[in-house]
């Protein structure tokens, strides 16, 4: 399969970096082959489009988001805990790579519809398992008996995205981890009984 190969990986970090430089619109094929120290034509040996590689490149950068909370969702840990390590992960994943958080902040966000449907498509599984904690502390009483999972999920995800793109938008200029016990416990009282 053609991400297994070390070239489709090239891309997709070259893609990561050209996005963040450039912004979605003036990025160009061209300038992500010579980022990735490959010829033009390789690109389309992998991806049909520009938009192609944005949405595969969410998809791959995603799935450290979906792995990571999956290992903590195994954890023999209350659901608070794991809300908390989830909100810490997702800190953590883009302080360490500021230009994937210019991407996933800014850049995603001015595409077309299209493909905005596609990169919610992914971030499904992400939600989903968030649902499994925010269930598991609503049934062992953590959480408020009545809370909605739905509108819970939104709040939470909602609150790590601002509180993310905010700290994007501000040029990255603080400390984005000094932020995640600050989050948590906002969300935390706001889901408690």
């Amino acid at each position: 399969m053609k991400r297994d190969k070390p070239k489709y990986r090239q891309i997709i970090d070259a893609a990561v970096v050209v996005f963040a430089e450039n912004g979605y619109h003036q990025a160009q094929v061209s300038k992500i082959a010579k980022q990735a120290g490959v010829a033009d034509g390789t690109i389309y040996l992998y991806f049909k489009s520009k938009e192609e590689i944005l949405i595969q490149m969410f998809q791959e950068k995603m799935s450290v988001f979906v792995t990571n909370l999956k290992e903590i969702l195994k954890e023999d840990n209350s659901a608070a805990e794991k809300l908390y390590k989830m909100v810490e992960n997702h800190f953590n994943v883009l302080y360490s790579d500021k230009l994937l958080a210019t991407v996933t902040q800014l850049e995603l966000r001015q595409s077309n519809k299209e493909i905005r449907l596609r990169i919610n498509e992914v971030l499904k599984e992400y939600l989903s398992l968030l649902d499994e904690i925010l269930i598991e502390g609503r049934k062992n009483g953590e959480f408020d008996e009545g809370m909605d999972v739905r509108l819970a999920r939104q709040m939470v995800f909602g609150t790590i995205d601002e509180t993310i793109t905010t700290w994007v938008m501000n040029d990255q200029k603080y400390n984005l981890m000094d932020l995640a016990p600050k989050v948590y416990k906002l969300l935390l009282n706001g889901m408690r009984a």
